[in-house]
């Protein structure tokens, strides 16, 4: 007798991919046989984001916040294909892959995320975005070349007052030290406007006592390679600038517009409540693509904490539609904030009742993210490890930092275990 598995293809490996692929690994398969599992990414790495902000303060190294999938999946079944999607076939159930790969499937999870989108400035080229690895590597680049001139100041203009440019300003304050001249503009009233009262006054607080400038209720008008003029209140200013960063303004993958399915004014797929989009039950929309609201009819955020949620609802959905059983509608958890604001410093706000600020608020966050964020069991081990020597070291030195012997500011892709240095796939 011939036993036929189900396939199911997962394209993108951030939040949402990798666990939706590492859940429905860990699932009891007695009434049917254990689906096969592909997750395709078009990178070789997974990117723990909320950790992205540590390589600019060399706090973390590289292989920490960046395992290879490989790495993740071994000792299950998953299997990794590292390529670019070309073209979806929602009609004949098909994936297109560079190189002419078709990829065939049963079920299909759309996790492709979001990506920087610098259209809504002129000029743009002068501007860096901070989203990815790559991202992370040339900024460092930027600011060692910046570090190595014999220039007196630094000057780093940052737009977009959100959580991505508040963590950068904090950090780059840090690192930049008397020699950094930070700005941070945003156009509206207040900085993190999504975020609760208490993360708001800390962070403003924590950025003004670095010397970050803040600049609210003002708007880029266009950037150069030297400069940046912002429009405040009708006054127009022009600032000169070593480093322009801009952390607003994302769009979908452009593969999606071309799918047969219903999307909103922002592109993203509009799914019913058990995560499937309109039209297509066997396809599963998560993470920043979809458009996906509670029972009340709100928005869920495009966060990486809703998208760790949606993987679990998404893997159980897919067992129980295989199996025949009823599907769960998708409810979001809000557990809460957590944001780095510099070295050692961080906020974290949750339940409604917890408010920590620095060092505290810092190791919290690190150990939260260790324990219950970061992909597998083994890594988790081997991270902590790592940093447990790195604490013992610092201890031993007397408090003098160790990150310089200890990682030698190549802000190479490091890893311990060097089976996986290879090129093999990404998703």
């Amino acid at each position: 007798m011939i036993v036929t598995h189900t396939q199911i293809c997962i394209l993108g490996g951030g939040f949402a991919g990798i666990y939706t692929a590492l859940y429905l690994n860990k699932l009891s398969w007695k009434r049917s046989p254990k689906p096969e599992i592909t997750l395709v990414d078009q990178n070789d790495r997974f990117l723990f984001t909320p950790f992205l902000y540590e390589l600019v303060t060399e706090e973390l190294d590289q292989w920490e916040i960046a395992p290879p999938y490989l790495k993740l999946i071994r000792g299950t079944k998953i299997q990794f294909c590292r390529s670019v999607v070309q073209q979806i076939d929602l009609k004949n159930r098909q994936v297109q892959l560079q190189q002419g790969k078709l990829l065939s499937y049963d079920w299909l999870v759309l996790a492709l995320g979001r990506e920087a989108s610098l259209k809504t400035i002129s000029d743009s080229d002068y501007a860096f975005s901070f989203r990815t690895l790559a991202d992370a590597q040339k900024l460092n680049e930027k600011l060692q070349s910046l570090e190595a001139s014999n220039n007196s100041t630094i000057r780093v203009a940052i737009a977009g007052g959100g959580s991505s440019g508040v963590e950068l300003a904090g950090k780059l304050a840090d690192r930049l030290q008397e020699q950094g001249h930070i700005y941070l503009i945003e156009r509206g009233e207040k900085l993190l406007k999504s975020f609760t009262t208490f993360s708001q006054k800390i962070a403003f607080q924590a950025l003004a006592e670095r010397g970050v400038k803040i600049h609210l209720k003002t708007k880029v008008q266009s950037i150069s390679s030297d400069s940046i003029t912002l429009e405040h209140q009708g006054q127009i200013k022009t600032i000169p600038v070593d480093l322009i960063l801009w952390t607003v303004g994302t769009r979908v993958n452009q593969l999606l517009r071309h799918l047969s399915s219903q999307q909103n004014h922002q592109d993203q797929l509009i799914t019913l409540p058990t995560l499937q989009i309109l039209d297509h039950p066997e396809v599963f929309a998560l993470g920043d693509l979809a458009n996906i609201r509670d029972h009340q009819g709100k928005q869920i955020p495009t966060t990486a904490q809703a998208a760790y949620q949606q993987a679990s609802c998404a893997a159980y959905n897919l067992q129980a539609a295989i199996t025949g059983r009823p599907l769960r509608h998708f409810r979001y958890i809000h557990l809460g904030e957590m944001l780095t604001l510099g070295t050692n410093s961080a906020i974290v706000s949750s339940l409604g009742f917890i408010n920590l600020k620095g060092r505290l608020a810092h190791i919290t966050r690190r150990l939260v993210y260790l324990l219950l964020r970061m992909p597998t069991l083994r890594h988790r081990i081997q991270v902590s490890k790592h940093w447990l020597a790195r604490l013992l070291l610092l201890y031993f030195s007397g408090g003098k930092s160790t990150r310089q012997t200890t990682n030698n500011r190549s802000h190479s892709i490091g890893s311990p275990d060097h089976s996986l240095h290879q090129n093999d796939s990404k998703l």
